[in-house]
This record gives structure tokens, C-alpha cells and sequence, in this order.
């Protein structure tokens, strides 16, 4: 099967419509998380997703903080304005749509899945090879996919000696997929490692590799109704960068 995975669409309803469009047809779709949170569309996002066929989708700690499952005073200052609003605006549906997501870790055939990490699957970021080497232990699986760092990135532990190595992927470049893996598709909506393309992977489970791919969007039109939204300019100026 060929799988969109994505994550990290953070309201970004012109980047994740790029998103579809340049993954094509594909047999599922696997969403990590935080559909909300930062971006100025959480309406068009959520309804968006919604939509897909073949959809998983996992619950983030941006989801959760604006459904009430987390305390609005454990983010940042701009992420905690654009939460507040997007509480205000998000409909019923897409409040109770939200509602029925989760946030445990899944696992499907040979793939589990996390927001944040195994160990902690809203909160933890995995960012290095100690936080790395501290969830190989809780899954089971060949491979981990996870979000919530924004980042394309992949981390490999020999079985043999446990060593751990960190590699930032090459877009359009497939990876050979074999045991053990933790690989994150990076951000739709506000990618953290200096590309503003929207970012996303796709995985082929016959062929056992993963793709990890950009794609180009109207990044002036997001910054246009984040600034319409009244949110923090931070939020606007870090998108047209990747930071």
C-alpha cells in the first residue's frame, strides 16, 4: 500500500491542500497529530481531514489543549493566543470530531504510531539520540513514525550494539526501511528546519521504503489571514521562513 503520512497541519489549510495534492493517489492516510494550534484555519482544516478516505488520525497536544485535555497554560505565549482563538471559532462538529480522536500510540501492521513519541505520546519531542534511545524500548514494532517536532528527520539503532544515529532525511530521496527505525515526516503546516515547503512522507509498505517530500504552497496567503486573525506576527513571519 502507498500511505500519506503527515502531521503537524497546525491549521494550514493552503498547505495542506497542497499536501494532497502533491502526494496523488494513495490507499490511506496516516495523520499524526495537532491539526490545530498556530494557523489561521482550524474550520477548513479539521472539515478537511474529515473528508479523507482511509484516514487515521491521532490526536496532538494542540488538539487536546483546545478540546480542554490539557491546561492552555502549559504552552508559549503566541501558542496560547492562537489556541484561545481557535477555541472560540471551532464548530461544534469539528470540536466533537476532535473529541473522538486519540492520543494513544497505535499500531498498524508494521508501523506504530505517536504524536510526540512512544513514552509520551502527546508531550515528548524526539529531537536527539538520547530521546531516541529512550523510546527504541517501548514499541515492538521495525519502525516508529512520530510528529510534533515539525522536523524530517530518522533515527536508526543498531541491535547489535545499540548505537544511535541521527539523519535529517533528503526529500524525494526513499529510505530503504529496515528494523529498527523512529522516522517523522516533519510539519504541513509550520516546518521548524529552514524549508517553508509544506512537509509529509509517503510510506510504501511492499516496497519498505519511506519518502520523505515537500511541497510548494501560497505561503503569502496563510501569513495574510494569520495577520486578518488578529494572531501573534511571529506566527506569520516563521512560516515564510521554517523556523
Amino acid at each position: 500500500m502507498r500511505i500519506l503520512v503527515m502531521s503537524d497541519i497546525h491549521a494550514n489549510y493552503t498547505a495542506l491542500e497542497a499536501v494532497l495534492k502533491d502526494a496523488g493517489a494513495v490507499d490511506e492516510t496516516w495523520c499524526l497529530g495537532d491539526l490545530v494550534g498556530y494557523g489561521p484555519d482550524p474550520n477548513e482544516v479539521v472539515e478537511k481531514v474529515r473528508e479523507i478516505p482511509n484516514l487515521t488520525c491521532l490526536l496532538g497536544n494542540h488538539d487536546a489543549a483546545v478540546i480542554g485535555r490539557m491546561p492552555l497554560e502549559t504552552f508559549n505565549g503566541d501558542a496560547r493566543r492562537a489556541l484561545i482563538h481557535h477555541e472560540k471559532i471551532l464548530t461544534a462538529d469539528n470540536m466533537d470530531y476532535m473529541r473522538s480522536l486519540s492520543s494513544d500510540v497505535k499500531v498498524i501492521g508494521e508501523a506504530t504510531l505517536a504524536h510526540g513519541s512512544p513514552r509520551d505520546p502527546l508531550w515528548e519531542y524526539v529531537l536527539t539520540a538520547l530521546s531516541a534511545q529512550l523510546n527504541f524500548g517501548q514499541f515492538t514494532t521495525p519502525w516508529c513514525l512520530v510528529g510534533h517536532s515539525h522536523v524530517q528527520l530518522m533515527f536508526a539503532m543498531n541491535e547489535k550494539n545499540e548505537r544511535i544515529t541521527v539523519d535529517q532525511t533528503k526529500v524525494d530521496r526513499p529510505i530503504h526501511l529496515r528494523p529498527r527505525l523512529i522516522l517523522n515526516p516533519g510539519s504541513v503546516g509550520q516546518p521548524r528546519d529552514r524549508d517553508p515547503r509544506a512537509a509529509y512522507a509517503i510510506y510504501d509498505t511492499e516496497e519498505k521504503t519511506w519518502t520523505p517530500r515537500r511541497a510548494f504552497y501560497n505561503i503569502a496567503e496563510t501569513q495574510k489571514r494569520i495577520r486578518e486573525a488578529g494572531l501573534p506576527e511571529k506566527l506569520a513571519l516563521r512560516i515564510g521562513e521554517g523556523w
